[in-house]
């Protein structure tokens, strides 16, 4: 059976069975307001995997991004946005990355001088921001002391403890389960013991089954309090107050039993008829898959069974409603039928663990899947951090609310204790709650972010200008000059609203836009502003100095390694960037002016060759003329140019030289609006000019704008002009290869990360991969993890050393 109809075919079963559909009003736009949910407004989740789990300032944090909405991929958003952020809330870096088949990977470069103890990780996409934040990735890497060896301060722990009655409220007068859960301030569990009070009367005993999580049972009675008096693992003595208590009202108690789920209503008997009868409903990933009434009429008490075989691995959510159909209680519980992950085999074709010796491994999927991977590759002896994965992130941390300590032992079996467990986190715990009193009148969530459903590319807004001006400006000439020192020109239509798209044009890194109208050189007033749907970073400083979790390291003595290997790789490579050659005397002939702007502007066919050649960056003159055409009359034998009449036109040798600006091709009314004071260097070329089309019998006259040292800085004149970011340049990991020369090959090697891959893709017929790396200097055996997600939305996570 296919994932994607799990959801589809449990109602029709569940329905089938148990299902006593009212026909009221609320019901009905219940129902249709929760499809319309699970359709329209489907909330994303996400994973990063990362090469390691903690750095040393100065090093390369590689990442993959992982992005599922429901049980599938994300079929929509296509930009990642990741804040790195300090101990104090600064943003380092915010990150844009293109999503391609929901994934995305990069990095951040830790600044060498960075003395904070984290990195705080924040990643979204503009979608999730439109719902609650709490369910926006979040991570705190830990940065290693540059110092391991020196004091660090004493850390106080603050433990609580929390109370959570079953179903959301204690009542009065009939049996309640009620949860507790004690954490210090980063939400670690800690050991308590005490007991539970009313007045001087011990009612029961406290004490946690697991990671600091416990239940009881309480009858309580009415207008009676009852407190918890307990201990800490210092024996200090704490008191906390127990939620408070309804006089009246339902409880709801939900039993595991297998593949089947059992809930037990029980009411008081002083409850009004729209407690009598009540309705329960159950969703999944903002669908819903069951809906049945349940009569207390004559019975204060009702259990029924709902079965679960059939559904998806991952959070269900019961709610109770009274015969209104307003939400009187909640409870969650978790799904696990094992059908989310695929198997992934990882065998070692050559073994290396040898100094700088290679090692060649082979990743197999079974051949049905189309599998997106990512692999890393470190020292064994470092520490590293097994408590989350790509599994337990998107199926369990992801989806609620609150640190879960160690979320991947509840993924580690399938035995009975590994699920009662787990049902204290769904008791324990909040979730991604509907606003029911929103539903049940039939009102949707305002969307303040519309997806990304179209990649970041060139666009932008003109602003300042009528409607009546924008008409008569024309297109808009867009000359983007790029870190690389190529240009590229662009001619942008407008739209009546004054915006413009070029959906062709996807770029990376920061760049230098220069901009005029086609035909009005310039408008008073007007002004464009570029990029305007990349998001900026966020405002974390109001979050304060202690808005991050606390991350303690568990190995201290591979901390202690990691440090030591990073500490000496940083080190070698500060060497290398300071290594100089040898003085060396060279006697060149001195190039011109001319020769200078020729090597630095041209390329290819235009470099060199036999043709008339302009410096205007060294011509006062210059731009003293009205266009490029009336600053080349009279200057080049034989070629006439005619500038009277509607256009300019040219003629050399009998034919019409081509026209490039920036070697890009293009035509006299382009070039006649190019500002004077933007051209740096103009290139006559004698036909026939090769590099033209039509076999370039009339020449060519090739326009170079200033770029660089070249640009004018005096105010009002030249182009108009922007700075613009896209993309963050994604950079490929760095991996030796022993086998070739290579200068870098001649310094130690002490990495620790020795393979990184982030695009690894099978297929039905190309189900394994081979991979091959060097060892470093110093490992004796690696530490291998690999994460995937397929097209139909199975995870995988392998774990595996080599040694």
């Amino acid at each position: 059976m296919k994932k994607a109809t799990h959801l589809f075919i449990f109602r029709l079963i569940f329905i089938s069975c148990i299902s006593l559909f009212s026909t009221h009003i609320h019901a009905q736009k219940l129902d249709s307001t929760l499809a319309v949910y699970a359709d329209k407004y489907q909330q994303e989740r996400m994973y990063l995997h990362y090469d390691k789990s903690s750095y040393y300032a100065g090093e390369t944090i590689w990442f993959k991004a992982y992005l599922m909405a429901g049980i599938l991929p994300s079929p929509d958003s296509k930009t990642l946005y990741v804040d790195w952020v300090d101990d104090n809330g600064k943003v380092l870096s915010h990150t844009v990355s293109p999503v391609v088949d929901a994934t995305s990977n990069g990095q951040f470069d830790i600044p060498a001088s960075y003395t904070g103890n984290m990195v705080h990780v924040r990643a979204y996409t503009r979608w999730m921001l439109n719902f609650d934040s709490s369910f926006l990735y979040s991570k705190d890497i830990r940065i290693l002391a540059k110092n391991p060896t020196a004091t660090s301060s004493k850390i106080t722990i603050i433990p609580s403890l929390q109370f959570f009655p079953e179903g959301g409220d204690m009542v009065a007068g009939i049996n309640n389960k009620i949860a507790f859960k004690a954490a210090d301030q980063w939400g670690r569990p800690v050991q308590v013991k005490g007991m539970i009070v009313s007045g001087t009367s011990v009612v029961d005993s406290l004490h946690a089954q697991h990671d600091g999580m416990g239940y009881f049972f309480l009858i309580p009675k009415p207008g009676v309090a009852y407190t918890a008096k307990w201990k800490d693992a210092k024996g200090a003595e704490h008191t906390t107050a127990l939620p408070n208590i309804k006089a009246s009202g339902l409880s709801m108690q939900i039993g595991i039993s297998g593949t089947k789920r059992i809930f037990t209503i029980n009411r008081t008997n002083d409850v009004g008829d729209n407690l009598k009868t009540v309705h329960l409903v159950g969703t999944m990933h903002q669908h819903m898959v069951f809906k049945t009434t349940v009569d207390l009429t004559t019975a204060a008490t009702k259990s029924e069974v709902i079965p679960t075989a059939e559904l998806p691995t991952g959070i269900l959510t019961i709610t109770l409603f009274d015969n209104n159909w307003n939400a009187i209680a909640e409870r969650i519980t978790y799904v696990n039928n094992h059908e989310y992950a695929f198997p992934t085999t990882m065998e070692v074709q050559h073994w290396g663990l040898s100094k700088r010796a290679k090692d060649e491994i082979q990743i197999t999927v079974p051949d049905s899947m189309e599998a997106n991977l990512s692999i890393a590759v470190t020292d064994a002896g470092i520490e590293s951090d097994s408590s989350d994965n790509i599994i337990s992130h998107l199926l369990l941390t992801g989806d609620i609310k609150g640190h879960v300590y160690n979320p991947w032992y509840y993924f580690s079996g399938n035995s009975d204790i590994i699920n009662r467990n787990l049902d204290l986190v769904m008791l324990t715990h909040g979730w991604r709650r509907f606003k029911w009193e929103d539903v049940a009148k039939g009102k949707l969530p305002v969307i303040t972010f519309p997806k990304d459903t179209a990649y970041l590319t060139l666009s932008g807004k003109v602003y300042g200008i009528t409607p009546s001006e924008m008409r008569e400006a024309g297109n808009l000439i867009v000359i983007i000059k790029q870190k690389d020192s190529s240009n590229k020109m662009l001619v942008e239509s407008l739209h009546t609203d004054g915006t413009f798209n070029d959906p062709n044009v996807i770029f990376f890194d920061t760049l230098n836009v220069y901009y005029q109208f086609q035909k009005m050189k310039a408008l008073s007033g007007a002004e464009v502003h570029f990029m305007n749907n990349r998001l900026p970073a966020f405002n974390y400083t109001t979050a304060g100095k202690n808005f991050l979790l606390f991350s303690p390291v568990f190995d201290t003595t591979g901390a202690y390694r990691h440090y030591l290997l990073a500490q000496e790789n940083l080190q070698l490579q500060e060497l290398l960037k300071g290594k100089t050659l040898e003085t060396v005397t060279v006697k060149a002939k001195t190039k011109s002016p001319v020769e200078v702007l020729d090597q630095k502007y041209t390329s290819g066919l235009f470099q060199g060759g036999d043709g008339y050649q302009f410096d205007l960056v060294n011509d006062a003159s210059a731009s003293s003329y009205p266009s490029i055409f009336t600053y080349l009359q009279g200057r080049v034998a034989g070629l006439l140019i005619n500038t009277t009449g509607a256009s300019t036109t040219l003629q050399w040798r009998g034919s019409t030289p081509q026209l490039f600006l920036d070697e890009v091709p293009t035509d006299a009314s382009m070039l006649s609006s190019v500002n004077m004071a933007d051209v740096a260097y103009v290139k006559v070329l004698r036909p026939p000019f090769m590099g033209a089309t039509g076999g370039g019998a009339g020449g060519a006259i090739a326009i170079y704008t200033r770029r660089g040292g070249d640009v004018q800085k005096a105010a009002g004149k030249g182009l108009a002009s922007n700075t613009i970011t896209a993309y963050t340049p994604i950079k490929e990991f760095y991996s030796p290869n022993y086998s070739t020369f290579d200068p870098r090959n001649e310094q130690r090697d002490v990495r620790t990360t020795l393979y990184w891959n982030p695009r690894i893709i099978t297929s039905p017929g190309k189900h394994t991969v081979t991979l091959s790396f060097y060892n470093n200097d110093v490992s004796e055996s690696f530490r291998v993890i690999i994460e995937g997600m397929t097209k139909d939305g199975q995870l995988t996570h392998l774990e595996q050393i080599m040694e």
